[in-house]
């Protein structure tokens, strides 16, 4: 009963994931969902710059220190190591989902793109930016970066295989390729307001900051294999090998 439990939090989490990953590409891109990065009611800039800098930040902290090695060490004396995974996923989505909802826009708009063509073609380069992050997640093991399959092996009584070193497809061109598709999709906009830009520029210092993170703990677990990979591939820009 336990392990099914876990199953369907894990299956929970997901759902919650994929719906909010759905939701953060029209509230970028300005399409179809109620509240858009641009939507809403315009306050004071102090009051929005204030509000959207807390609502980033909180995202970044629960993002960056549940991630930690030491916090997982800590968090799974109370959280069962099956759904820990999961656990982070539901509670990124949730700061997400707060983001969503209490933002605050920004519209005075620092450049436009008035020719319905090309601003096509921008808005349709930013959905490649989103597929990139989608397919780079895939090449490695979309399910268990997101905790699914760490609950359906709980299920089923077998244990996680210990990870392996890989660079499957894009990973070869960059060591980041989820990162460079959500720098894609956050900067190339046919309209950028000042509410965008805010969002644009300090998601991206995050990434940076997050890949600063991840990195040291890739080389902690992997040791000199991914020393070695970090020296031969660029970071987030495809062979530019001065990015690493």
């Amino acid at each position: 009963m336990g392990r099914l439990i876990a199953f369907l939090y894990g299956l929970a989490s997901y759902l919650v994931f994929f719906v909010t990953f759905l939701y953060a590409i029209g509230f970028v891109s300005g399409l179809v969902v109620p509240k858009t990065i641009d939507s809403g009611m315009a306050g004071s800039m102090a009051e929005a710059l204030i509000v959207n800098l807390l609502l980033m930040s909180l995202f970044a902290v629960q993002h960056s220190v549940m991630a930690r090695k030491q916090f997982k060490q800590w968090w799974t004396q109370y959280v069962p190591k099956s759904v820990e995974r999961s656990t982070y996923v539901l509670f990124a989505s949730l700061a997400l989902v707060l983001l969503f909802w209490q933002w605050r826009p920004m519209p005075a708009v620092v450049w436009q793109v008035d020719n319905p063509q090309i601003a096509g073609a921008i808005i349709g380069v930013s959905f490649v930016g989103w597929l990139l992050v989608l397919t780079s997640t895939f090449l490695i093991n979309h399910f268990e970066l997101f905790g699914l399959h760490q609950v359906v092996n709980n299920l089923a009584g077998r244990d996680m295989v210990q990870p392996t070193f890989k660079t499957p497809v894009l990973y070869k061109m960059v060591r980041h390729p989820i990162y460079l598709g959500f720098i894609i999709a956050f900067w190339v906009a046919p309209v950028m307001t000042v509410g965008h830009l805010l969002f644009a520029a300090v998601t991206t210092a995050y990434i940076f900051v997050g890949i600063f993170l991840e990195e040291r703990d890739l080389v902690e677990l992997f040791g000199d294999e991914y020393k070695r990979y970090r020296n031969r591939v660029a970071m987030v820009v495809p062979f530019w090998r001065r990015s690493s």
